[in-house]
């Protein structure tokens, strides 16, 4: 499969307004791509910038809650509507829910695969016909460390991420007849604002919430530009899997040598990372993305 070619192109992003997408969104705007931006919060500053830089450019940006499946199809419709023919979608909003399985209700649970497996789905079957109108389109789906492995107090979030790791190895083999590229990107600690908007199941004892969430967020360390970057240069090179961070990389080479015996190797060394940025003991349930 040829390198792909961003300039002139559209791409559709998801979970633009801050972070990776943010990040992701500059980075296409500086390759010559037109833009459709998506998120639940507002667009406004971000688009406001790439016009100011790229005024050449088009820049959409739709508001929608992807936990809606209604939301979802109409942005499907809005898209296909204005662009019959796509570049790229890169499916990257995503939410965090941290506690045991036991500490989430149903709804809070389906409310994360809603977002983080349901809209990517359902935007890409939608967007295949655009994605497939001219030769040379490509899929990115932003999975996790969490889709790698599954730790203690992840079972939500594990699960989505697992989900849409799997749905992209089946269209990579699928969309390949229709020269349409497919990468799954599984960051580790991204320096992003997931910690501070990070949820946590309802049943979780209210004194655990805050150190939990400062345990988190001293393991992202990895800046959201260099994340962004090596997305976009994966697209060009075609590439099946990125695994972004030795926060991604040495728990997935874990995983790999001890299918089994990981999970406990694991725990053990976020217990330790935890019991540094708090007194007193740890349940091991941090969330990356």
């Amino acid at each position: 499969m040829t390198p792909y070619r961003f300039a002139g192109r559209t791409a559709v992003l998801t979970g633009a307004a801050s972070g990776i997408g943010e990040q992701l969104a500059y980075g296409l705007a500086q390759r010559g791509s037109h833009l459709v931006l998506v998120d639940v919060a507002p667009l406004d500053a971000v688009a406001a910038r790439i016009r100011e830089a790229h005024p050449a450019l088009q820049v959409e940006t739709l508001q929608a809650d992807l936990s809606d499946r209604a939301e979802v199809t109409a942005v499907a419709d809005r898209v296909l509507s204005a662009h019959p023919a796509l570049g790229l979608l890169i499916n990257n909003a995503g939410i965090a829910l941290g506690g045991r399985f036991d500490q989430v209700t149903v709804d809070e649970f389906e409310t994360v695969m809603n977002v983080n497996f349901r809209a990517p789905m359902l935007l890409t079957h939608a967007l295949l016909p655009a994605l497939t109108a001219t030769p040379g389109g490509h899929l990115v789906n932003v999975s996790s460390l969490f889709g790698l492995i599954a730790p203690y107090g992840q079972s939500a979030y594990s699960a989505s991420k697992f989900a849409l790791r799997g749905l992209s190895q089946v269209l990579r083999a699928e969309l390949a007849e229709n020269g349409v590229g497919v990468t799954t990107v599984h960051p580790g600690g991204i320096r992003t604002s997931i910690a501070t908007s990070a949820r946590m199941g309802s049943k979780v004892p209210v004194d655990e919430i805050a150190p939990q969430l400062r345990s988190f967020d001293a393991l992202l360390t990895f800046p959201p530009e260099k994340a962004a970057a090596q997305i976009l240069d994966a697209v060009t090179r075609r590439r099946a899997r990125l695994l972004i961070a030795s926060s991604a990389k040495l728990p997935d080479l874990l995983a790999r040598l001890a299918p089994v015996g990981h999970t406990k190797l694991i725990a053990l060394v976020t217990a330790a990372v935890n019991s540094r940025s708090r007194p007193g003991a740890a349940s091991p349930n941090p969330v990356a993305d």
